[in-house]
């Protein structure tokens, strides 16, 4: 997703366009992983200086709720990106830097297969570790 689109989604919802909700998916845009509130924080402050955590977690879990944004927890903290549009995928995660490479395998017609007669609806596969720049330096 990009954020034009994510501004239309916003607006077919009913929600006004800002300026601030354009640079919040600007920086989503922007990233390669998943980022917290407080690095969302650090770099809108640079434009916005008294911008508020309050506004940075209403605005990301609107985003979340309309789809724009996809949220995962590590270390017990919320982390956010932007919503992948591509074919089904995947997530690695990098625990140190957050670094985001899809992963095209899915395990779920295992799953299915252990599962028969329930009604799966839907289903969240992530993978989390250390990615080849991290591992190179911690060493």
């Amino acid at each position: 997703m990009n954020r034009k689109h994510g501004i239309d989604i916003l607006k077919q919802a009913g929600y006004k366009y800002t300026g601030k909700r354009e640079d919040i998916l600007h920086y989503f845009e922007e990233q390669d992983g998943y980022r917290t509130a407080k690095d969302l924080l650090s770099e809108l402050r640079k434009t916005y200086n008294t911008i508020s955590f309050d506004t940075i977690y209403r605005n990301l879990h609107l985003f979340v709720q309309l789809d724009i944004l996809e949220e995962t927890e590590l270390e017990g903290e919320k982390h956010f990106r932007i919503k992948c549009v591509s074919d089904h995928h995947h997530h690695f995660i990098c625990r140190t830097c957050g670094l985001t490479k899809e992963v095209h395998a899915c395990p779920m017609q295992q799953v299915g297969e252990e599962l028969t007669n329930f009604a799966i609806e839907n289903h969240k596969f992530e993978i989390y570790g250390t990615c080849p720049a991290c591992i190179q330096s911690q060493a």
